[in-house]
């Protein structure tokens, strides 16, 4: 079978299939692969994605990095606000001229930069009434609970059940699969002991953590299984 990469993946940028995608976002995967589908072309795709899928097994494996991750993740939103996907394109593409940042939808500069972000935005979800824009004001606080930046304001973490759970998305650990907060533990499988009938307790004390971090991570896969 023909393999083809577009975009070389580096060590601790993450590798995220449609699968990984549908559980950590919580998003069916029929969305995620159809909204993958209509913007991976030449058209859109690359310019929205920066050429950051890598494609391969005649073109039915599709992985993002984490930013790109993250990125859906903001778009998945937006959508459900009533912005089209062509006026997200727009906002981003203004956003990458103007700001000269790779990933806008991966870094607080959404957040920070109010000015620019309800210039670009406002036609298209604050106009409609007012409701729009308390959506938008709660979407972008549900973003800032679940995503940590760094210093050059650049989504490095990703607390995909929000950060009362230890569930996180570091790209530098794990390849990065979730984890449990603290450690290098895949909570995979934490949930995979657990689905074998290993009592909790027992888990708990072979992997030296806690009884709430043991929960959540059976909480987390529960509810991507959903």
């Amino acid at each position: 079978m023909k393999t083809t990469t577009f975009h070389k993946q580096q060590l601790g940028s993450g590798i995220y299939t449609v699968a990984d995608i549908s559980n950590l976002l919580f998003i069916p995967k029929y969305k995620v692969r159809r909204y993958l589908n209509e913007y991976w072309n030449e058209r859109a795709g690359k310019k929205f994605f920066n050429e950051t899928y890598s494609w391969s097994v005649d073109n039915k494996i599709k992985a993002v990095n984490f930013y790109t991750l993250i990125e859906l993740y903001t778009c998945f939103h937006l959508q459900e606000l009533g912005v089209t996907p062509k006026e997200i394109l727009k906002s981003r593409a203004a956003m990458i001229k103007d700001l000269n940042i790779p990933y806008p939808f991966a870094s607080d500069t959404i957040l920070s930069d109010g000015k620019k972000i309800w210039f670009e935005f406002k036609d298209s979800i604050v106009k409609a009434d007012g409701s729009r824009q308390t959506e938008f004001v709660e979407f972008m606080r549900g973003f800032a609970n679940k995503i940590d930046f760094n210093s050059n304001k650049i989504a490095e973490k990703f607390w995909p059940a929000g950060k009362q759970s230890d569930i996180v998305i570091n790209p530098h650990n794990q390849f990065g699969q979730p984890i449990l907060n603290g450690t290098n533990i895949n909570a995979e499988v934490i949930f995979s002991m657990y689905e074998s009938g290993e009592p909790t307790d027992a888990i708990s004390i072979l992997y030296d953590i806690s009884a709430k971090q043991v929960h959540d991570a059976i909480s987390f896969y529960k509810k991507s299984a959903a």
